[in-house]
């Protein structure tokens, strides 16, 4: 029977790519600030363990780290690309929706890039504007990536583990603010990917989420101004492919549906599942996202763009009031 063991989202995602390069010596990982560890700490020990030629430190050159990472995976090996975060993957773009998610179908499936590359998502506190973003929305509609968005240390070893065996490049969004959350952790515990995770259940409405809206979900409906309503909390861990099964399944037995994420609310990728709940079941929609605004530095400002348990609440009982 597998053992598991109390570690930060940080260490969990650590040691599953520790596993994965003892496994697999075509397992390499580069980017900035690997060579001390990472910035959060989710390569350390491993610089020590694998040398330079493996945890390879690069110069601050993101376009240049990511067309390496293609480069690297066409010609045979299994990258980890080091965004630090998703903010500063914009400066390689190009050769993430042109170069890794077209290649398989560019050329018949002769060639796969089966990279990994790690965005860190969402609010960063006192970041301001350039280090807050949660852009899971850009990759989920490119054609040919996988997105996967953690929530829990368990699913950060597990997802991970999934991810460096696709086979297909993935877009890989920890949360900035979890790194230090804590949790059990089974050592060879294994995550599909494309498969959601109930976390509670109930018939009054479905709630969606993931990443950090899975922890503040929760803490939502301990509040009391939701005393006595019952959901149905759906994780979905993967946002491409996301689990249409789970979701259609549960909202055809509570008939309202309540996505929750911290990204922008306009075009967000609630918006999508939303859309496809409520034309396969027709059930009632809502969805709550942050504002179309930059993330503040001030804290007044840094609160308007935060989910939290109270936003969550209002939600649930506007979704509730909402006349058939």
């Amino acid at each position: 029977m597998a053992m598991s063991e109390k570690m930060t989202y940080a260490q969990a995602a650590c040691l599953a790519l520790q596993e994965a390069m003892r496994a697999d010596p075509r397992v390499v990982a580069l980017g900035e600030d690997l060579g001390r560890g990472g910035v959060f700490g989710q390569y350390r020990g491993l610089p020590q363990e694998f040398g330079p030629e493996r945890i390879i430190d690069t110069p601050i050159s993101e376009a240049n780290i990511m067309g390496a990472a293609v480069g690297m995976a066409l010609a045979g090996l299994r990258p980890v690309v080091e965004m630090r975060v998703i903010d500063f993957a914009l400066c390689a773009m190009d050769e993430i929706v042109n170069q890794a998610a077209k290649n398989r179908y560019m050329f018949g499936g002769q060639g796969r890039v089966p990279l990994v590359a790690r965005m860190p998502i969402g609010i960063w506190s006192a970041s301001a504007a350039q280090h807050s973003q949660s852009l899971e929305a850009w990759f989920t509609h490119m054609p040919g990536l996988v997105v996967v968005t953690p929530a829990t240390p368990q699913d950060n070893y597990g997802l991970l583990k999934a991810s460096l065996a696709s086979g297909d490049p993935v877009i890989y969004m920890e949360h900035k603010e979890l790194w230090g959350l804590e949790g059990e952790v089974t050592a060879g515990k294994e995550v599909p990917l494309g498969q959601a995770r109930r976390l509670a259940q109930g018939h009054d409405l479905t709630i969606v989420t993931w990443s950090r809206g899975v922890g503040v979900t929760l803490q939502a409906l301990a509040l009391p101004a939701l005393a006595g309503i019952r959901a149905d909390v759906i994780d979905l861990r993967t946002l491409w492919p996301w689990d249409k099964d789970a979701v259609y399944q549960s909202v055809a037995k509570t008939g309202r549906l309540l996505v929750v994420h911290e990204a922008v609310q306009a075009s967000g990728f609630g918006a999508e599942i939303a859309a496809s709940a409520a034309q396969e079941t027709g059930c009632r929609v809502r969805r709550l996202g942050a504002p179309r605004i930059p993330v503040g530095y001030a804290q007044v400002l840094e609160n308007e763009a935060r989910l939290t348990p109270e936003k969550i609440a209002g939600a649930v009982h506007a979704l509730l009031a909402q006349l058939h």
